[in-house]
């Protein structure tokens, strides 16, 4: 085995050679190249030179056999050996690659320096010779985005934690013009972590103003809303029929105006009515038609125009109403076509269930296919609503149950 020189001066060329296949057997790189792994695995621990020139960063310092033999040779670090017929190199048994525990990577962390503000195209190259003279240095790692673009910082580990400090105390460094920005790797990480617990709390602040703003949108499209509705509520109570309906409101209001949306439940003694237009203009009209005698199922019914709180009250109830039933209506698959309870539904529909008026007695002529419509196609219009008691309630739906980059050679 040929052994290391001692006190030889070494050309710049030698130095270079000797840093790059030190670096490649170093304990920074060895343990993480797959390919140098594999061939210090063949022949105890040794690698022709053959496969060394066909590292790029070695072979664009010489591929002459002589020349890399000769430089290692000189080197004073005792990693290398060179075998009796200088055809291959090894890293000194003597020198085993260290235990990666967490201890090995603690020491490491504090022997690393972060530095950033090298420009997007400096090469390693460039950084080496700017730290030289700066202190031992390891291990340079140029950190890359995913795309393997520099980004402008790197992380360089020193011989020792108190060589890093040194180098991490020197004032006002500058690469070139530009001013460099020096951090421990502790220092860096404890930094980018309250950069992150910040910018977590400022996109929760963030999410909770616009959340804040969206409510308030909200509340100010449903009183620009309830504004347009205003005057429109017409409220009904009295000792009414049990067997009253929407379909008798809308018998009786079917020429004085349009009927939106009716809160009322088959049994019930009161009720509301929202119109398109305004609900007095219905009711005057209503009245006059029947000579001031305006009842449902020839009983007395006391018409109350809703105002103020009592109004808007209404207006928000009848809102959630149709809210609530176009959100059933999506989770069936649909389209909402219709208007809601009492609203009209779609044109395609008139010509079916027509109302007949025989007595005093409203009968549907196809109740049975107009439920099966309806089921289909949404709410049913004001003139061929089914009766209540055909009426069936749709089940609920179911609910759906490195920062860093790599090492540089």
């Amino acid at each position: 085995m040929a052994e290391n020189g001692e006190g030889e001066n070494m050309s710049i060329l030698e130095n270079k050679i000797c840093q790059q296949i030190e670096y490649y057997f170093g304990d920074h790189n060895l343990p993480r190249d797959k390919f140098l792994k594999e061939q210090v695995k063949l022949d105890d621990g040794w690698v022709p030179l053959e496969i060394m020139i066909k590292f790029n960063r070695l072979s664009n310092l010489s591929k002459d056999f002589n020349v890399i033999i000769e430089a290692l040779r000189k080197s004073k670090s005792g990693l290398m050996e060179i075998s009796e017929d200088k055809t291959k190199i090894r890293r000194s048994p003597s020198k085993p690659l260290p235990e990666v525990n967490d201890q090995y990577k603690s020491a490491i962390k504090t022997r690393s320096v972060y530095i950033k503000g090298f420009p997007m195209d400096a090469t390693l190259d460039d950084i080496k010779e700017w730290l030289e003279g700066k202190g031992s240095v390891e291990n340079i790692q140029m950190r890359r985005t995913l795309n393997k673009t520099f980004k402008g910082s790197i992380f360089a580990v020193f011989d020792s934690a108190e060589s890093a400090k040194t180098f991490r105390e020197i004032p006002n460094q500058k690469y070139k013009d530009t001013e460099l920005i020096v951090l421990l790797k502790e220092e860096y990480f404890t930094k980018k972590n309250e950069e992150r617990k910040q910018n977590k709390a400022e996109a929760k602040a963030k999410a909770k103003q616009e959340k804040e703003e969206k409510q308030k949108q909200a509340e100010d499209a449903e009183m620009k809303s309830l504004d347009e509705k205003t005057g429109c509520l017409l409220k009904f109570s009295g000792d009414l029929e049990d067997q009253t309906c929407r379909e008798d409101l809308h018998a009786v209001f079917s020429d004085h105006g349009e009927i939106k949306w009716i809160d009322f439940v088959r049994g019930a003694k009161e009720g509301i009515i929202l119109f398109k237009d305004k609900a007095k203009e219905a009711l005057d009209k209503a009245e006059e038609a029947n000579n001031g005698n305006l009842q449902l199922r020839n009983r007395d019914v006391i018409w109350e125009l809703l105002e103020g709180d009592a109004e808007k009250e209404a207006l928000k109830k009848i809102m959630e109403g149709q809210q609530e039933s176009l959100n059933k209506w999506k989770a069936k698959g649909h389209k909402f076509k219709g208007k809601g309870r009492g609203g009209k539904g779609t044109q395609g529909s008139q010509n079916k269930g027509k109302v007949q008026f025989q007595g005093k007695k409203i009968k549907f002529e196809s109740e049975d296919e107009e439920g099966e419509e309806n089921a289909k196609r949404g709410p049913a219009s004001p003139k061929k609503r089914p009766l209540e008691e055909n009426e069936k309630e749709e089940p609920a739906s179911k609910q759906l149950k490195t920062e860093n980059g790599a090492g540089d050679q």
